[in-house]
């Protein structure tokens, strides 16, 4: 290791002090100088801060796969209803014609307990089916990633309906005997939404915490929200939900780069609640007979393309190419400013992205976006046959979808994934990802695993 003498270090100190000083005296001679330096600096300096930010890695994630004994034909969902004894004829045949036109094939899943003669609804099998999906989820992560419990710094719950005490992510603690200063969140009452929105809060507590990893666990509870009653607008929940939940493990330390499958580039999110059509399109209220179950108001598909416009142009600005922003940008100025009657631009985000995650909400919700957004069947095929085999398991069906896409070897390094949810409120979620490696479909497990080469079915 070199040494600096005292000669040396005094004929240093005085080369940087000069420099200095002449530049001070540069800048007190040309004020324009001063200037031009002065916002080059600052320029530098936001630019920095801003590409700067801790990068986010998806390490793996893991969907819950009920048992054969949850599986749940159609004809099986009509019989249960029956023997509940609260159904009315007309309200028996509603249920079976959404059913038939819900998208869903014959192995989707319910709880257990609701599959018995009579079905139970008690709190103690509300507490079970959340249970079993939660910790079957983590258990499957944790073995796939071989992160200990206790490295865990952040955890991130969501769960529309089923808010117990203590919470999930309480339940998850002490399951798991996770530390004591762990940052713990439940979040409740946001819908199929939530899932993004976890994920969303997730990555900014990971920007603040550096060397940390986020547990985020998007789940819902089909004991709770089953509606009892025959108004019509609240019996399509009971249709279209589904058992089902995810667990995915975020990092933002640098050397697990290497090992993770995705980076998680950017995620927005759209919420038109001050508008009361969509603030109302989707509520938990009472029907006439003071029974509780979630209304899905007729605005509902209107509301959603609203939602999704106002998202995909927060989406399109990062995203698109500059060629595809110009185009949208000569159409809107045409209509706002020159009165032109010009049919509405849809820029096409097949060339921003590989893969496409879309919620499964319903048939009708995923017809309308194929449409809205240019998809083919094969970009559709992930929501589609998630909707078919797991049916509509609300902020997680995303991650079967994404499951889906890694069981058919479709995901090569570099590759963009997008993935777009709904939620009540009105809200419109998106993430966007970036593949590090090529998957390679053949070592991964999933819920697909066993039976990836049943798909695609036509139906």
């Amino acid at each position: 290791m070199s040494t600096f003498f005292p000669s040396q270090l005094s004929a240093i100190t005085f080369i940087v002090q000069e420099f200095f000083f002449r530049i001070l005296q540069i800048f007190k001679a040309n004020h324009v100088s001063l200037l031009l330096c002065s916002c080059l600096i600052a320029y530098l300096a936001t630019f920095y801060f801003k590409n700067n930010h801790r990068k986010v890695y998806l390490l793996d994630f893991a969907c819950y796969k009920p048992g054969p004994e949850c599986i749940c034909t159609k004809e099986m969902f009509i019989d249960r209803s029956l023997h509940t004894g609260h159904f009315r004829d007309e309200s028996i045949d509603f249920q079976r014609r959404i059913l038939d036109k819900s998208g869903f094939g014959q192995k989707t899943y319910v709880p257990e307990s609701l599959l018995r003669i009579p079905p139970e609804f008690s709190l103690v099998e509300k507490r079970k089916e959340t249970e079993t999906v939660i910790i079957g989820a983590i258990d499957e992560l944790l073995a796939k990633t071989h992160v200990k419990a206790r490295d865990i710094g952040i955890l991130v719950v969501n769960s529309c309906v089923f808010i117990p005490t203590p919470s999930l992510s309480a339940m998850i603690v002490n399951h798991y005997k996770l530390r004591d200063n762990i940052l713990s969140y439940n979040l409740g009452g946001m819908g199929c939404g939530a899932g993004l929105i976890s994920l969303d809060l997730a990555q900014r507590l990971l920007q603040v915490h550096p060397n940390s990893y986020a547990l985020v666990i998007s789940t819902e509870n089909i004991n709770v929200g089953w509606y009892f009653g025959n108004e019509r607008s609240m019996l399509v929940s009971n249709c279209l939900f589904r058992m089902g939940g995810a667990a995915i493990l975020l990092s933002n330390i640098s050397s697990d780069y290497y090992r993770s499958k995705y980076h998680l580039r950017q995620t927005f999110r759209t919420h038109k609640g001050h508008d009361d059509d969509c603030y109302n399109s989707v509520i938990q209220r009472e029907d006439e007979e003071h029974i509780t179950g979630v209304a899905l108001s007729k605005d509902l598909m209107r509301v959603a393309g609203e939602a999704l416009k106002a998202n995909i142009q927060l989406l399109g600005k990062s995203v698109l190419p500059l060629s595809e922003q110009l185009k949208f940008l000569a159409i809107l100025i045409a209509k706002k400013f020159l009165k032109k009657k010009i049919k509405p631009y849809t820029p096409n985000f097949k060339l921003a992205f590989e893969h496409f995650c879309i919620h499964t909400g319903g048939r009708a919700v995923q017809d309308e976006l194929q449409k809205h957004l240019d998809l083919d069947d094969w970009l559709m095929e992930p929501s589609r046959m998630t909707l078919y085999r797991f049916g509509n398991t609300s902020s997680s069906s995303i991650w079967y979808e994404l499951a889906y896409c890694e069981a058919k070897g479709r995901i090569k390094k570099s590759d963009r994934i997008w993935q777009i949810q709904f939620g009540s409120g009105f809200k419109c979620n998106s993430a966007v990802w970036r593949a590090l490696r090529t998957i390679d479909h053949t070592k991964e497990k999933n819920p697909w695993s066993d039976e990836i080469h049943e798909f695609p079915v036509k139906f």
